[in-house]
């Protein structure tokens, strides 16, 4: 059994093999290739950043495009410094289905609903 790992870059950000093979699966569902991965981060959330993650067929001035393996992942640029060495993955068990964001920039994390500052 061979362990498949996805090397981290810390200046742009990451997608693991399984989100890109989610992100081409979904696509290929809605029958569009001219569609790229959009992630943008607002402050806010209980970690102090909170993610968009949408499909979008815009390109903005300033934008950063990277692929992973044929999937245009788009970053604006005000959110690229913030994911920089972001690590985005897709988590499919029986607790939740989702892209997961693991970002070594966010300046705290909780595990309830609440954030006190």
């Amino acid at each position: 059994m061979t362990e498949q790992t996805t090397e981290r870059r810390a200046d742009s950000i990451n997608l693991s093999d399984v989100a890109a093979a989610k992100v081409k699966s979904l696509l290929e569902q809605e029958g569009r290739d001219d569609l790229s991965l959009r992630i943008s981060v607002q402050p806010g959330g209980c970690s102090g950043l909170r993610y968009q993650l949408f499909f979008d067929e815009r390109t903005l001035d300033g934008d950063v495009v990277t692929d992973f393996d044929g999937v245009s992942v788009v970053v604006d640029r005000m959110s690229v410094p913030y994911l920089n060495g972001a690590m985005i993955d897709f988590v499919d068990t029986i607790e939740k289905q989702g892209f997961t964001i693991d970002n070594p920039n966010a300046t705290g994390s909780c595990a309830c609903g609440d954030s006190f500052h």
